[in-house]
């Protein structure tokens, strides 16, 4: 079986969620903790094996890039200052020369179009694919944890998923559940936003993926799907048709949808209330505005 060595990175969305912040500044330069939402998916992807990044970008995206990229100066005066922590925490966030790739997405035409912005670039290897508005913070990463079940399940397409409310399954792509062993489970089909009359499940899709690259051969350019976009889950069902399955990996973990404010401020609380330093600060001011009100 081949390894899981790449992974896709969509950060060509406008992020008007954000506006006015991310008006001259990707949404997923947007700070949690003391990183940028992208890279903390690309460090989760590096815990899980992966040695190459594609990011598909558009234009006003150059950050994202320049973020992963050298820069001398700032560390030559971190060098003479004798900041060594700081200089350790810009080295960490580099990548090599050659494992970063820039693609450009021309068109806004939704996640399925994105991923096949980078069909040239795959050939014939499973990869990992990773959206940064969605963080997980789990105990081993997720993407390690979707690699662990390829590897012990077979090929196929694998998403991490999570039980969402009956309210909520329009927002998501939903699993038909054929079976379930452990944390495991195939798919019959999935369906893209369902209506909550009509929803086969509440078992939902979120940002983490290991994709079979035969997905290539199905996503149609031609075809938009819901919210007139060329949507991924679209090509999953004519695999499953043809004996490709899909499955979903109920992963240990929180995740927070940072590509909504509230999951953004809910995610920052998160990582201060697990931070020793930021903790007692955290609990304190919340302590006030508590009893302000």
């Amino acid at each position: 079986m081949k390894k899981v060595k790449t992974a896709i990175f969509p950060v060509a969305g406008l992020g008007t969620r954000f506006l006015p912040a991310t008006k001259a500044s990707p949404k997923e330069m947007l700070i949690v903790g003391d990183m940028p939402l992208i890279q903390h998916a690309v460090l989760e992807a590096v815990e899980a094996g992966i040695e190459r990044f594609i990011f598909i970008t558009s234009q006003g995206k150059t950050a994202i890039e320049d973020h992963f990229d050298r820069n001398k100066l700032l560390e030559t005066f971190l060098e003479q200052r004798h900041k060594i922590a700081d200089l350790e925490k810009i080295r960490r966030s580099q990548l090599q020369p050659g494992q970063a790739i820039f693609i450009r997405q021309q068109d806004p035409l939704g996640l399925g179009h994105a991923v096949w912005c980078a069909r040239h670039l795959i050939q014939d290897e499973p990869f990992a694919l990773l959206l940064a508005d969605d963080l997980i913070i789990s105990k081993t990463p997720c993407t390690k944890q979707l690699v662990d079940a390829y590897e012990a399940n077979g090929s196929g397409n694998y998403a991490a998923v999570m039980e969402v409310a009956m309210a909520d399954v329009s927002k998501y792509g939903i699993l038909d559940i054929q079976q379930q062993t452990n944390n495991v489970m195939t798919a019959n089909s999935v369906i893209e936003k369902p209506d909550p009359t009509t929803t086969p499940s509440r078992t939902a899709i979120v940002g983490r993926y290991i994709l079979d690259p035969r997905v290539f051969n199905y996503i149609d350019t031609q075809k938009l799907g819901v919210g007139e976009e060329v949507q991924l889950t679209d090509a999953f069902n004519p695999m499953i048709s043809q004996n490709i399955p899909f499955l979903g990996m109920l992963f240990e973990g929180e995740r927070f949808d940072c590509g909504t404010k509230e999951g953004w401020l809910d995610a920052n609380i998160a990582y201060a209330y697990k931070d020793p330093e930021l903790k007692p600060r955290l609990l304190e001011t919340l302590n006030k505005y508590t009893i302000s009100n």
